[in-house]
């Protein structure tokens, strides 16, 4: 790649990201529960971290600066989904209410719920 279009490619990359997490900051404020919000803030601003954390990568043009910013973004993909669903499970557990316009819960059968959240 030649080196002029480094710094657009950046851009784009950065601003994608950036434009994600103002994505997933919508998404919590408009969803209406505790686990479409976790959606939400999971797969967006993971996505947005990982665009910014390339861009970064490539703007620096260091073999070990892009290996870094790459192990970050395999550890987000990773832990992000994984951590949003044991929230989201923590809240279902706790009592948290879901959306009243929602069709199916399938944790009903396995996991007990309270009866209130707790303060």
């Amino acid at each position: 790649m030649s080196l002029p279009l480094i710094p657009l490619l950046c851009a784009i990359l950065a601003g994608l990201g950036a434009l994600l997490i103002v994505i997933a900051g919508v998404g919590i404020l408009r969803m209406p529960d505790l686990p479409t919000r976790m959606h939400a803030s999971s797969k967006a601003a993971t996505l947005g971290t990982a665009l910014i954390l390339l861009a970064v990568g490539i703007w620096f043009g260091e073999a070990a600066v892009l290996v870094r910013t790459l192990l970050i973004v395999l550890f987000l993909l990773v832990t992000a989904p994984v951590a949003a669903h044991m929230i989201a499970r923590a809240g279902y557990r706790g009592g948290v209410p879901l959306a009243e316009d929602t069709a199916l819960d399938e944790y009903r059968p396995t996991v007990t719920r309270d009866a209130a959240p707790r303060d």
